[in-house]
């Protein structure tokens, strides 16, 4: 049995403690005091503590104070107070176009000659346009033509009727034309991607 006066724990105990104090001191915080369990007993600290003494009685506030407290001035409309609500744009999707059919052959292109006449669909065909014409490919339907020479590739719009050349695929506008690098040439290997 151990006495209330006699030192708890083993008697290499005060080492450790002896040792996180100059460890504490060569460091230069704060100052680290061994301390012992047989000290907490002199002065009655080791008393088991009631679990009851720990908890706090429930304030009570009469329901008085709480209505004098506020007043109709007081109130606000949640629409008054609220800060308005930020609009969030909806997200932007790239929709990848389907490739729903390719189509090889002979491009040719017509320029000059042709500026200001009205297309097939009813378009003034302008210099500088982005747009085919092809045999039986729907008005509005947008392709990708890749020059097979140089690698250049662009989507065209079709608006018009043609090639009249037996041979030949398609018949580009002036800027497509421009843009795949035929307008020297007069003619290139393409690949059509009809898309959706």
């Amino acid at each position: 049995m151990i006495s209330a006066h006699a030192p708890v724990g083993l008697p290499g105990m005060r080492v450790p403690f002896t040792l996180l104090f100059i460890c504490g001191a060569i460091s230069g915080s704060a100052t680290l005091l061994p301390v012992d369990a047989a000290d907490f007993l002199d002065q009655g600290l080791a008393d088991p503590i009631d679990p009851s003494d720990l908890i706090a009685p429930p304030a009570v506030i009469p329901s008085a104070s709480i209505e004098a407290s506020l007043t109709p001035a007081d109130v606000k409309e949640a629409e008054e107070s609220a800060p308005p609500l930020a609009v969030i744009p909806p997200p932007k999707i790239k929709v990848v176009p389907t490739v729903v059919r390719v189509i090889t052959g002979e491009a040719s292109w017509y320029g000059p000659g042709f500026f200001g006449n009205r297309t097939a669909n009813g378009e003034v065909y302008q210099r500088g346009t982005m747009t085919a014409a092809h045999r039986t490919l729907p008005f509005g339907t947008k392709v990708r033509v890749t020059n097979l020479w140089n690698g250049r590739s662009e989507v065209i719009r079709i608006n018009d009727r043609g090639p009249f050349v037996h041979h030949r695929v398609i018949d580009l506008g002036h800027g497509a034309a421009s843009s795949l690098g035929l307008t020297a040439s007069g003619i290139a290997q393409v690949r059509l991607e009809v898309l959706r």
